[in-house]
Parts: C-alpha cells; structure tokens; sequence
C-alpha cells in the first residue's frame, strides 16, 4: 500500500491467534504440540500466529488490542509498508472513524520515544520535536494519503488460541494526531513490510526458529462474511507440499516484497513482460505483491495487450463501468478465461473468480488497471483463493492453490 493504494467495496477482519506449540522431529515429519500459556510449557515461545479474517470489503483488518488497559483496534494490514500506526486523541486533523480512538494518556505502559535515540532513527522520514523532546514522523501513501504523529511505545495484545491473551512489550508504533486519505472502519494500518519497524520485523524474535516467515489464505472478497481467511505467522506459516511454487524475493527498497513477472497467458496466448522502455529484457523484482491494494496494477503498453486478449476469449459483449475498461453483465461470475501469471521460478494459475471484481449487480469487472509507475502491483484480489507464504530467512514468497473458505 505504501507503492498503490486503491479502495474499494470489500473488507475483512483479521484477528490474530496465537497457536503455542512445541514442535518435535520425527522421521515423517513434524509433530505439533498445543501448549497453554499458563502450562508448565510456557517458556516454549509461540511458533506460530494464525488469523482467521471474515470477508466483506476489498481491505483486510486485523484485530488486536492497544494499551494497558487494552483497547480493541481494527487496523488495515498491509506488505506493501512498514509503519504500525493507529489515530490517537488529540486529534488535531483526523478522518472519522467507526470506533473510539486510542488515548494514550489512559494507558500506563505508553511511551513516547525520545528524539535522536536509536528507535527514533529507524524510520527515514522522523523528525525531531521542536523541544528536542518527541519523535515525529510523517508517513505518505502513493495515494496521497497521510499520517502524522509521534513515534511511541506500547504493548499490543493478540489472542491466543486458548483463548488466553499474549501481550508483546515495547513495539514501537505511530500515534497518529493528522491523518487523512482512509475510511471510517480503519483506526490504523499494520505494516508487514521487510523494514525495521513492521509487524514481523518487530516480533519475528519473539516467535523463535521461523520468526520471519509468515503466511495468508484469502477467501474470496464475495464470500459469506461468517467464513474467515487465515495469516499464519512464524514456522508453521511455511507454504509446502505438492502444487507449492515458488519465487524469489528481491530487496529493492527494503519494504516492498518484489518478484519478477515474465509474462502472462490467457488460456494458450502467452504475452512476455513488457513494461514499453525494457526493449524485451526482464528487470528482477519488476512486480509488488501488496495485501494493501486491490487491483493489479501493469505497465499501459502490456496492460493493452493483455485486455485485447481476454476481450476475445469472452463472447459477452464487454462494458466500461465506474473506472473499469473491461466488464460484462452476467448473472454469475464468468466461465473463462483462465490465466497464468508466469513468475520466475513457477506460474501462478488464476480463475474468473480471481480476476473479475463484482462492482455491481449482475456486472463483473477485470481487476486490472494500467499504470505509468515504474513499478507495478500484484493486488490482494488476484491472491485470493491461494495460501500465499513470506519467507524473509530464503527469500521466497510461495504459492499453494488452496480453497481458504476450508483452510
């Protein structure tokens, strides 16, 4: 979300879950083990965070709790930025949100962070307070939206399977006293990015062997809402078995989770990558896998092409509606085409199901727009229906066709 930030009409709640486990070798495998926290196994540390997330808008809200006493958040997740962030009174410019804000002045474990010190420092765009005090902090969105505020401490509560909570001491996150460009059901976003001050960088140690892995299984956005999707976090996020491909991950700004595209397939036309300047070369880590935007987003010339061809494999008579290019009245979703998304390392099979938003009744949309940014997007619509895995220790993202209404 950091690169492309789009909305549209799809939500889901993310609650984070805690599922404690010892895992021990066997020939065959790994055993797990469910540990109470309050056993006389609790010195094992939590190996894995599952989230069960319901489907409703085209945005994924993870549910955690801030503060002590804790109060319930409701924060957009997002791989495509760092910054852990939530609106906090006083609120000197804030959009209206669904529930009430966090104060920090009612909690007894927030901090704010000291301006210089090696906290402050780990997010570029920090500023020092004008009595050399706080640490401030601007946050911008390729969308124009924005965040403002000061950079603190406190103790976020996550849920453990056990019903149990788990509280993380210290994570260090952004109060937000300005912020703009976001709708009433967000009261912050989660940042799962690969920089120092996301999520997964922040409790990867706490998480032990596998810390920095993680993992998602989206149901589809039309799903009824009572069936949840899942991230997993931690070693049992690990995406394997038969039909996993994987790709490498590529570092290129220390935030994004690049991959390269080759090309794409609609049913047995292969189109190469082209962004219309690479004169038929492939620039690793050409495509952003983003949870924080909707639609996939492909360079204009290759976006032209690729439409031409899904146009002439539906005999449908092909529509504009609210900003599409290519829609069509039916009363499900369309029988075909497929298309393979050709990474390196593996291809990636999508369904109509995965390609064609429902933007109105009886009108399905090609989730796809062009774009003129040098980067471009693989949006949380096309992930869905897939347990997708981060591994950050291999530098693979991994793929597993899977039904995530039964994950």
């Amino acid at each position: 979300m950091a690169y492309l930030r789009t909305i549209h009409p799809c939500l889901a709640i993310i609650a984070l879950l805690f599922l404690l486990s010892s895992i021990g070798a066997h020939n065959d495998g790994f055993s797990v083990k469910l540990i109470r926290r309050n056993s006389s196994h609790d010195s094992y540390k939590p190996s894995t965070i599952q989230s069960p997330v319901s489907a409703y808008d085209c945005e994924y809200l993870m549910e955690l709790s801030i503060g002590t006493p804790p109060i319930k958040i409701y924060a957009e997740a997002d791989t495509g930025s760092d910054l852990v962030w939530f609106q906090c009174i006083p609120c000197t410019k804030c959009y209206k949100q669904q529930n009430p804000m966090f104060d920090p002045r009612s909690s007894s474990s927030y901090t704010n962070i000291t301006c210089g010190t090696e906290s402050c420092n780990k997010l570029d765009s920090s500023l020092c307070s004008t009595d050399q005090k706080t640490c401030n902090y601007t946050y911008s969105y390729a969308d124009n939206s924005i965040t403002q505020g000061v950079l603190a401490q406190e103790t976020l509560t996550l849920t453990s399977t056990t019903g149990e909570p788990v509280a993380f001491q210290g994570i260090i996150f952004g109060c937000g006293h300005n912020n703009s460009g976001f709708n009433d059901r967000e009261m912050g976003l989660i940042g799962l990015g690969r920089g120092p001050l996301s999520l997964i960088s922040q409790i990867g140690s706490s998480l032990g062997a596998g810390g920095n892995m993680f993992s998602q299984c989206l149901v589809p956005f039309n799903t009824d809402p009572s069936i949840t999707s899942q991230m997993n976090f931690g070693k049992g996020s690990e995406v394997l078995g038969n039909g996993t491909v994987s790709t490498p991950l590529i570092s290129k700004d220390g935030t994004g989770y690049f991959a390269t595209l080759l090309g794409i397939s609609v049913e047995d036309i292969n189109l190469p990558f082209s962004n219309g300047s690479s004169l038929g070369t492939i620039t690793k880590g050409n495509i952003l896998i983003d949870s924080g935007t909707t639609i996939t987003y492909l360079p204009e010339e290759f976006y032209h092409r690729l439409i031409e061809q899904v146009r002439n494999k539906v005999a449908l008579e092909p529509f504009r509606i609210d900003g599409y290019e290519l829609c069509y009245q039916t009363p499900t979703n369309l029988n075909g085409p497929t298309l393979t998304i050709h990474f390196e390392g593996g291809d990636v099979l999508l369904t109509p199901a995965q390609m064609f938003i429902p933007v109105q009744d009886d009108n399905f949309c090609f989730a796809v727009f062009d774009t003129n940014e040098e980067y471009v997007t693989y949006g949380n619509y096309a992930q869905s229906n897939y347990l997708i895995g981060f591994d950050l220790e291999r530098q693979v993202v991994s793929f597993k066709a899977t039904d995530c209404t039964k994950f």
